[in-house]
């Protein structure tokens, strides 16, 4: 195997995202041969000793994409949680497992995990804006006003949202059910928006991530991908919008 820079080999091996692998490198974590490595190095996992928190990096012989439908009270990421049960825990398959699409501990619907960094970055890093849908239960009844700003986006903090989908699909006495599509992810996003509008969100579920749909898989199930599905993800393209 040709040499490849260090953080592309640990996502691969499903250790994070190429920029978490990054942050492991520059934090003194990763050794190849005996030495500390630094951000540009490269490796060749066949011939070289590399290894991270004194560990060998395990480099796959297959690539695993799974989908699951996390329940509330299940935090996406297991790292420094004590109080929760782990989205990780629900998959019984050995190995390094990254999670893509995390959902705040209320929040329930689809995630993604895998070992195959590659996609994992792509999915993750904010230049690829492929859609994210939910499902979005609010208290009242929002008036289109409110709907309109909306979606053409509303100050959050020092940022202005982008526009977004919006549509209403139903009300009763308990609130109103949206149908709302983002191409970014800041920090619960939803549910800031909502409360500043004036309608506290009162579930939420994702639905949809890019191409991929969740359909009708239980809450807290999971199954592996398709091929289809894989290469579905796989042609999300860079935004031309970031000039990237």
């Amino acid at each position: 195997m040709a040499e490849e820079r260090l953080q592309k080999l640990m996502a691969r091996a499903g250790l994070g995202s190429r920029r978490d692998c990054e942050k492991t490198i520059k934090q003194g974590r990763v050794r190849v041969n005996g030495d500390v490595a630094t951000i540009g190095d490269k490796a060749d996992p066949d011939s070289d000793s590399i290894t991270v928190d004194g560990r060998p990096l395990d480099m796959p012989e297959t690539l695993t994409y799974i989908m699951y439908h996390k329940p509330a009270g299940v935090i996406s990421d297991a790292d420094n949680n004590d109080e929760y049960p782990a989205a990780r825990d629900a998959i019984p398959l050995e190995g390094h497992l990254y999670p893509v699409g995390r959902l705040d501990v209320r929040s329930e619907g689809l995630m993604l995990f895998t070992n195959d960094g590659d996609l994992a970055h792509k999915l993750a890093h904010p230049s690829y804006d492929h859609p994210k849908t939910y499902v979005v239960w609010v208290e009242g009844s929002p008036t289109e006003r409110a709907l309109e700003a909306w979606r053409r986006g509303i100050m959050l903090g020092k940022r202005r949202t982008r526009a977004a989908s919006i549509e209403r699909e139903g009300s009763d006495r308990d609130g109103t059910r949206l149908r709302v599509v983002l191409r970014e992810g800041r920090k619960r996003q939803i549910r800031r928006v909502a409360a500043q509008l004036g309608y506290p969100v009162t579930r939420l579920r994702r639905v949809g991530i890019g191409p991929l749909e969740m359909g009708d898989l239980p809450v807290g199930a999971w199954r592996a991908l398709t091929d289809e599905e894989v290469a579905e993800l796989k042609r999300i393209r860079r935004s031309k919008r970031r000039g990237k």
